[in-house]
């Protein structure tokens, strides 16, 4: 059975939107937040869909339920995406200890280059203006893998290879 919250996140560029929307692809999730203005396509991948959640988007990366719960209508398990959420793993733990948190983690530099490859600074959705540049980009991406990676090592977490890309890994903290 899922939980009510499952918490995503990923660096940008670590092409974690194309995973996320894997998950959803169940029925037994919540995608009633996706509306044309919250979509990027890119080329012949999916991009982006559904809310995202941080800084300078429709609505922040807040652990706020109300804030969480806002651009939903549907049922089902509802799958929070943020790229800040890396930096937020302690106090999701803390505030919603029966959530799941899936983690996606792929090389700096190969996340940096893909980022630049989907659009860069020209993605529509979600917003990347709370990067400012590419070198602060570059120090958030490094510094969201870094916190993912002690997160799972403190959680003793195991690393799986995506079996489409594999250079991603993921893992998922249950309770």
């Amino acid at each position: 059975m899922l939980p009510e919250r499952h918490f995503f996140t990923g660096a940008p560029g670590s092409r974690w939107s194309g995973i996320s929307q894997d998950i959803e692809s169940s029925d037994l999730y919540d995608t009633s937040d996706r509306t044309p203005e919250r979509s990027y396509t890119h080329d012949t991948y999916n991009g982006h869909v559904g809310v995202y959640f941080g800084t300078g988007m429709e609505f922040p990366a807040s652990l706020d339920k109300d804030v969480l719960d806002s651009p939903y209508t549907g049922t089902g398990s509802k799958l929070h995406k943020s790229h800040e959420y890396a930096f937020m793993l302690p106090n999701i733990v803390k505030h919603y200890p029966d959530c799941w948190i899936t983690l996606v983690v792929r090389d700096s530099q190969r996340c940096f280059t893909w980022w630049k490859k989907a659009g860069g600074w020209d993605i529509t959705y979600p917003n990347y203006d709370y990067y400012v540049d590419d070198e602060t980009m570059m120090d958030k991406i490094i510094r969201m893998n870094c916190s993912m990676m002690n997160f799972a090592h403190k959680h003793n977490l195991t690393w799986r290879h995506v079996a489409k890309h594999p250079d991603i890994l993921k893992t998922t903290w249950k309770p």
